[in-house]
């Protein structure tokens, strides 16, 4: 017998408040604007959708989805940098998904930076179409940036 601990493995599981300290550490590496520990800690109290995809206990990526009225609304999704390319975000896409269906969504909607191209992409191989422009919406640099309104039916 191997004293050495088989590892846990991977996959996707629901995000708790314990794990908010490695989310803040992804969070700020993954992004010029990142949301606070607060929003996290709110979005959980409130029952969103949070759920994290891990390897041997190690957070890679986590999102956060809101359903209400036959409506889902993708807040967050999230992987770590050095991660990103790898199929995460479509591992935590993919589910978010699923769960929107088994809450009877009828469709389920996101905002993206017109500049996060690997983002778009993402979500157009998922079957996202634009449905809109959200002017002003997210802070940058100089100023502010559009989002681009996504959306996919589950009809």
């Amino acid at each position: 017998m191997s004293a050495i601990l088989a590892g846990q493995g991977s996959g996707i599981r629901p995000l708790a408040m314990a794990d908010l300290d490695a989310v803040m550490e992804i969070e700020p590496r993954a992004y010029d604007y990142p949301w606070t520990q607060g929003i996290f800690r709110d979005c959980l109290r409130v029952g969103y959708c949070c759920w994290c995809y891990e390897v041997d206990g190690d957070i890679q990526g986590y999102g956060v989805m809101s359903v209400a009225a036959g409506e889902s609304h993708i807040l967050n999704v999230t992987v770590r940098p050095e991660l990103q390319g790898q199929g995460i975000g479509s591992k935590l896409m993919k589910h978010f998904l699923q769960l929107a269906r088994r809450h009877d969504a009828d469709i389920v909607m996101l905002e993206v930076r017109p500049t996060n191209k690997p983002a778009i992409s993402l979500y157009e191989k998922l079957g996202f179409n634009e449905i809109g422009v959200r002017r002003n919406y997210y802070p940058a640099d100089e100023g502010r940036e559009d989002a681009i309104l996504l959306a996919l039916s589950l009809d």
